[in-house]
């Protein structure tokens, strides 16, 4: 792959551009207070998305925005957590803590070298309410949003990675997608799509330890800026 091929990078953005874990615990803590553990109820979380999405993919819930199926999953993790109580608002407050994320380190310093060269999108599961805040809070420099509330299919449906090449004009071969996850490269690579592995270690907080490296990949980096040093940016 050369940069000259390459017209635009799309991104995943949970744990390959934002730091999901620490930021939804931290807010776990700011509301519900310090005697919760914020990274269980964060990881337990987390591990409810999939599953909520398999249930619009099956056709067992008709299209429903990310938030929509955060706000419905943190009802069964806080009852799991023997925090019922919960008022609603609070609830609420907790959903837009996916609103709230921080970048990895090396996420701003690699995105703007790589916007010198390059159209720049996400493309996540994300509702695009929420990929406008993060954008804004964190100054992520996308020239314009992509992803599943674009087509109303959830990744890996190859609906999502089809949209790209299409809504930018640009061959499939032309775009990469990026990604610290191997299914996500893996089914953007059966739509046609370059692909670059971002390791990012400290996603689950050492309590998973992703690959460092896909060796399907056109490309495995350790931050956004070698992801730029790679393409020349």
């Amino acid at each position: 792959m050369t940069a000259v091929e390459v017209r635009a990078l799309v991104f995943d953005v949970f744990g390959t551009v934002v730091d999901w874990r620490g930021g939804v615990a931290r807010e776990v803590s700011r509301l519900l207070g310090p005697g919760v553990d914020a990274t269980a109820l964060a990881d337990d979380w987390r591990e409810r998305y999939a599953p909520s999405m398999e249930r619009v993919r099956s056709g067992d819930l008709p299209w429903t925005p990310l938030d929509a199926l955060h706000r419905s999953s943190l009802d069964d993790v806080l009852a799991s957590s023997g925090l019922g109580d919960v008022p609603a608002e609070a609830r609420d407050e907790l959903v837009l803590a996916w609103h709230r994320l921080d970048p990895w380190p090396d996420v701003l310093p690699g995105l703007g070298r790589l916007r010198r060269e390059f159209v720049l999108a996400p493309l996540s599961n994300g509702n695009v309410a929420l990929q406008v805040d993060l954008a804004r809070r964190s100054g992520l420099p996308w020239d314009c949003v992509l992803g599943a509330e674009i087509v109303r299919h959830y990744k890996p449906d190859p609906e999502v990675y089809d949209s790209a090449p299409q809504l930018l004009a640009v061959p499939p071969s032309s775009v990469v997608m990026v990604a610290a996850h191997l299914d996500d490269l893996t089914a953007a690579r059966a739509r046609g799509l370059r692909t670059a592995y971002v390791h990012r270690p400290d996603e689950f907080g050492g309590r998973v330890v992703p690959p460092g490296s896909d060796p399907e990949a056109d490309l495995s980096v350790a931050s956004f800026e070698e992801l730029a040093e790679a393409l020349g940016a």
